[in-house]
């Protein structure tokens, strides 16, 4: 068994390799109440806990650490302007702050590369989304470059960015991405999208990260859970940090969340045969029957 490694990115600091994932539903109370499966994995060991203003679980990420007893700077958090949010960046990251109790995050992201429209009526953005034109993501990237010139963030990073919309943001971005959050497990390895960001020094994270069911009942991982005598979860997320990978599961269950973060060292050949399991599957975010995902056509999105 192996501890979880930490990734340095490329502005020198270092996240752990694995994350809590802090999607807390679609419902008040049930955001609300993250805090109490949040407390118990801080407790079990994990560093790095993965939300966003649009999960709803900030301000129980906060009350999560507080009532661990574990110090803030021991901890690295992540969230993300929301997609909606996109003409007030600034505003809405003090929002993220404020809602977190703190006065920085270790990483913030752009989570969608498209703009939707702000309705003031509709905060949360459940409803079907209106796209717009502007501002372009290159404009947004611009915003969140100034929040981490200003120290606020200790790296920033995108979301759902393809190597299309990378090399678009490349046209005008001071800052190299930190970070590049995607949807990746063994259906969905993206090997070319990993290639281009290892050559750019940016760092993949994973969500869905051990591809629900339909990836752990695949055979071989089965197969290689009673190799290793551990569940299939802890085989998919060992391929992710084998690979480079930093993952963000999100569980609720106490033995899991400990599992998470005990995992087998991988024999490259291993390695290798979970990586041939890639057929293109998205299982989180699948395009509809017109191709469309969040608004965008994958020709847009790059996917």
């Amino acid at each position: 068994m192996s501890n979880i490694p930490r990734f340095t990115l490329n502005n020198g600091t270092s996240i752990p390799a694995i994350g809590l994932g802090g999607w807390g539903g679609m419902e008040d109370e049930e955001r609300a109440a993250s805090f109490e499966w949040m407390i118990p994995a801080i407790k079990a060991g994990y560093r790095h806990i993965d939300t966003a203003w649009f999960y709803g679980t900030e301000k129980a990420v906060a009350k999560a650490i507080k009532d661990s007893g574990v110090p803030r700077e021991e901890i690295w958090i992540t969230t993300k302007l929301p997609w909606h949010h996109h003409s007030r960046v600034q505003e809405s990251f003090q929002e993220s702050l404020d809602n977190l109790g703190t006065d920085y995050v270790d990483l913030y992201f752009l989570h969608w590369p498209q703009p939707v429209a702000y309705d003031p009526n509709d905060p949360w953005s459940k409803g079907e989304p209106t796209i717009l034109e502007k501002p372009t993501f290159n404009e947004v990237w611009a915003e969140i470059e100034k929040i981490y010139e200003s120290g606020k963030a200790r790296a920033i990073g995108v979301s759902n960015f393809s190597i299309k919309t990378l090399e678009e943001l490349f046209t005008t971005a001071k800052i190299v991405p930190a970070v590049n959050q995607v949807e990746m497990h063994p259906y969905l390895a993206q090997p070319e999208l990993k290639a281009y960001c290892d050559a750019k020094g940016i760092l993949i994270t994973a969500y869905t990260p051990t591809g629900y069911k339909n990836v752990l009942t695949n055979p071989l991982i089965v197969e290689l859970a009673e190799k290793y005598k551990v569940t299939p979860g802890q085989i998919v997320l060992a391929w992710h940090v084998a690979r480079g990978v930093a993952a963000v599961p999100k569980s609720s269950n106490p033995q899991r969340q400990k599992d998470n973060i005990t995992l087998p060292l991988l024999e490259e050949e291993d390695v290798k045969k979970i990586t041939s399991l890639d057929r293109g599957e998205r299982l989180c975010n699948k395009p509809d029957e017109n191709g469309l995902v969040g608004g965008w056509h994958v020709d847009q999105l790059g996917w």
